[in-house]
């Protein structure tokens, strides 16, 4: 998949395409169905399908300090698209000047002199603009006028015991933050992902016998409730951020309180692993939340827990 950032950067040899947009933090389900109809909708045109995005967060820019927790990072949202069959991705800066462009500027400027679309693909809520002036109508309108089509697709909905949830971005980020793993997964069509850098901490689980893997990661990561999770951890190519090798891990989110600690860290146990991790560009995928975070009377009986939430972790993945 070809990407780039900035309109200035468009391949010469770009040809018109077929056009979605979005934040698509998270790639959800929802994301999926839309990015799959202008990918199906590209092929049947053989023209390339394009997806355009955008960092920072547009909520930064209108509204700072008010940044959302994000779900998947740059480098992880390409390699989602580009598994769902997209093209090229072209990452636009949203800055305090493109936030103010009017509808029809953004229209002109974006999609018909830099990503020359045939057709436009969005969601049916789909705004754009100054103040989100642009709607799915308006650019319909505008594409007549400019040669383009558009398609707004409606938005998917979840079932569950609760009744009908629409997938979003938002209901993601609550089931992340409330450690509902199992939801966020249904949701997202894939277990949620931190992604991140392993750097050195405190060393105290390889003293206990279980040392782990410390992963830093970006600021305003959308990391999950303090607790014990099984799950996974997933090395990955530095230079883009492909994923590599998976293995199973038990995994921890907290500020260690038996130890009175009070930075939040994600740390994963990897089972069965006997390897440097120091400096890899990794993921943490979390499956299954096993139990709160606690503090414990003693280190003995922290140990106790760690290796219950091991003996749980085998058994939930199946290893």
């Amino acid at each position: 998949m070809q990407r780039w950032r900035g309109l200035e950067a468009t391949p010469a040899d770009l040809g018109r395409t077929v056009v979605t947009i979005g934040m698509y933090d998270g790639v959800h389900r929802g994301h999926q169905k839309l990015i799959g109809a202008a990918v199906a909708r590209a092929r049947a045109m053989r023209r390339p399908s394009l997806l355009l995005t955008f960092d920072p967060h547009p909520a930064e820019v209108v509204r700072p300090g008010s940044h959302p927790a994000i779900l998947t990072a740059l480098d992880r949202k390409a390699e989602l698209v580009a598994g769902l069959g997209v093209d090229a991705m072209c990452v636009l800066p949203f800055t305090p000047e493109f936030m103010r462009l009017p509808p029809e500027t953004f229209t002109h400027t974006v999609l018909v002199e830099h990503l020359h679309a045939a057709q436009v693909v969005v969601g049916e809520n789909f705004t754009y603009g100054h103040k989100a002036a642009g709607t799915v109508s308006t650019l319909t309108a505008e594409g007549r006028r400019f040669g383009f089509a558009v398609e707004g697709v409606p938005l998917a909905e979840d079932s569950s015991d609760s009744g009908d949830v629409t997938i979003s971005s938002t209901y993601i980020r609550a089931c992340v933050a409330a450690g509902d793993l199992v939801a966020a997964a249904r949701a997202l069509g894939r277990p949620h992902r931190v992604d991140g850098i392993v750097v050195r901490g405190d060393r105290r689980g390889r003293d206990l016998g279980y040392p782990t893997a410390n992963v830093e990661s970006p600021p305003y990561t959308a990391i999950p409730a303090d607790g014990v999770y099984a799950g996974h951890l997933v090395t990955r190519d530095p230079r883009g951020g492909a994923s590599r090798e998976r293995f199973p891990a038990a995994i921890s989110v907290g500020s260690n309180p038996t130890f009175q600690g009070s930075r939040r860290t994600v740390e994963a146990f990897v089972l069965d692993y006997d390897g440097d991790l120091y400096g890899e560009h990794v993921g943490v995928e979390f499956v299954s939340r096993l139990r709160p975070m606690a503090a414990f009377a003693d280190v003995e009986a922290l140990v106790v827990a760690m290796a219950k939430d091991v003996e749980d972790t085998r058994r939930i993945l199946g290893v």
